[in-house]
């Protein structure tokens, strides 16, 4: 083979390559399209012993380059009148399954985007889309073995989403939540 024409289909390959990223890319802005915006709530947070605190919430949903970004703020109103905010900003690339999310929380030595490690106690996180539910998984193992999983579902509905959350420790519930976040 002369070296032009593999010159030629070296090229053609590398073309075709970055058509298919570009493809996936679109599909992926396609999916999550529908749920970009900013919503916000309140709602009652449901502990394991039946008590419930006020909670106000937020998240915004974006598209990125590669995926999206979901970002979302709680803060916790005490009795005694004071609050506490925390506040989360998860990337998301595609994974080699249709519908499921990598999340992208740091850098590794070459710069690429990779997952936390939940054996040294940071949160393994993915998400998928399921129809009209984003869902938005953590899960975390305890030094002592154990785990805890919290799942995030954000349903599309008319007006903005509905937002359901389960925290699950060693198999028992500790804290659910379930409240309409309106479209800003």
């Amino acid at each position: 083979m002369n070296r032009s024409l593999a010159a030629t289909r070296l090229f053609l390959m590398r073309c075709l390559a970055v058509m298919a990223l570009v493809l996936v890319a679109s599909v992926v802005q396609a999916d999550i399209e529908r749920f970009v915006g900013s919503y916000e709530g309140s709602a009652d947070v449901v502990s394991a012993d039946g008590s419930t605190r006020p909670r106000d919430m937020s998240v915004t949903i974006g598209t990125t380059q590669e995926g999206y970004t979901v970002s979302w703020t709680s803060t916790t109103y005490r009795p005694n009148g004071t609050a506490k905010e925390k506040s989360y900003s998860i990337e998301f690339v595609p994974s080699d399954r249709a519908d499921v999310f990598a999340s992208a929380m740091k850098r590794n030595v070459f710069g690429h985007s990779v997952q936390l490690d939940p054996m040294k106690g940071e949160p393994y996180v993915w998400s998928r889309i399921d129809g009209d539910t984003l869902s938005v998984y953590s899960l975390f193992v305890a030094e002592d073995g154990g785990y805890e999983i919290q799942q995030f579902n954000r349903t599309l509905t008319e007006g903005g989403l509905t937002l359901e959350y389960q925290s699950v420790r060693n198999g028992e519930i500790q804290r659910t939540v379930t409240t309409f976040l309106k479209k800003i």
